[in-house]
């Protein structure tokens, strides 16, 4: 025992016991996690839970989403899921409106937290052991070490959700106007609405394919039978786009009121040139003021080594002589 103890301390510090006995604990957390994260269904609820499925599909007992036999997280949805409606809801229409639509996509979405967060507080566990084997090393700085790669790796699917939605409203936004005129030429060419929207998703499938898998997706719904404004109520919340919103009001008073779709039609894609030009020009004004820290990070200094360089070369010389 001795002479392990001297080999451990040779290689981890004086504190080798106590690095020793923590990397022990974090690895037999990690192994009894699968084990208690997986819960037994009493028979008991599972009737119950059926028998209120077959009462009442609506009911407020409901699952929040169908189960699948073939997913493998299906045993860990209580704990990858949010088990609150609102909460899921609001995590699935992030997901939705940064274009991921599986069924899985909110548990996929927690289980990536969940697994970069264990995945960096191991990474940063590994680098305040190397840490600890070459110095002494504060209790501040060693939770700092663990705890920012454990929170960076928890943050980080957020963060790129979060992304990826900018991206895709981003996208949606630039090429609305396109759709609107597009648009208005098929319906005043003699097409119907639902037609129209069809073939404005075919057109625009290589320029903008965001806006294109969303009128796709409204002509599908249609043809399937839901009811247009429920439809177009549902795209304009998976945008989450002003512009889309105002557009679905637009459709959606004018077929209450018995007006004319291509008056509507036009009226708005006019707008949203005017829009689209004013977006262009504030990016223009915002140009300069942009660019001026990086002019004078960039131009100042050489600038100032040319002008003063030299004079700065000759006292010194003369200094050095005297």
């Amino acid at each position: 025992m001795e002479a392990i103890q001297a080999t451990l301390t040779e290689f981890l510090g004086p504190n080798a016991i106590l690095i020793l006995v923590g990397l022990v604990g974090f690895f037999l957390v990690l192994i009894a996690l699968p084990v208690l994260l997986k819960k037994e269904v009493d028979p008991l609820d599972r009737l119950k839970s059926n028998n209120r499925a077959a009462d009442k599909k609506t009911s407020k007992g409901e699952k929040l989403r169908t189960a699948n036999s073939k997913d493998k997280l299906e045993k860990y949805s209580s704990f990858l899921e949010p088990q609150n409606e609102d909460e899921y809801s609001a995590v699935k229409l992030k997901l939705l409106q940064a274009g991921y639509r599986g069924k899985n996509a909110v548990r996929t979405y927690h289980f990536l937290q969940f697994a970069l967060g264990l995945l960096g507080l191991a990474i940063g566990g590994i680098f305040a052991v190397f840490k600890m084997s070459q110095g002494d090393v504060t209790t501040q700085d060693l939770v700092l070490t663990i705890m920012i790669p454990g929170g960076a790796g928890y943050m980080l699917p957020k963060y790129w959700a979060t992304r990826r939605q900018a991206i895709r409203q981003g996208a949606i936004e630039d090429g609305f106007p396109d759709a609107l005129d597009l648009m208005l030429v098929c319906v005043e060419a003699g097409q119907s609405m639902d037609q129209a929207i069809m073939r404005v998703s075919k057109e625009l499938r290589s320029g903008f394919p965001d806006i294109s898998d969303e009128f796709e997706m409204v002509g599908q719904e249609t043809k399937a039978g839901k009811d247009k404004t429920t439809v177009l109520k549902d795209m304009a919340e998976r945008c989450g786009v002003q512009d889309i919103t105002s557009f679905v009001t637009v459709l959606v008073q004018s077929q209450q009121f018995g007006t004319s779709i291509s008056d509507a039609l036009r009226v708005y894609s006019l707008e949203m040139r005017d829009k689209r030009v004013m977006r262009a020009e504030e990016k223009a004004n915002k140009l300069p003021t942009k660019m001026t820290l990086a002019t004078m990070m960039l131009t100042l200094p050489p600038l100032m080594a040319i002008l003063i360089g030299p004079s700065i070369y000759a006292i010194a010389k003369n200094l050095g002589a005297a």
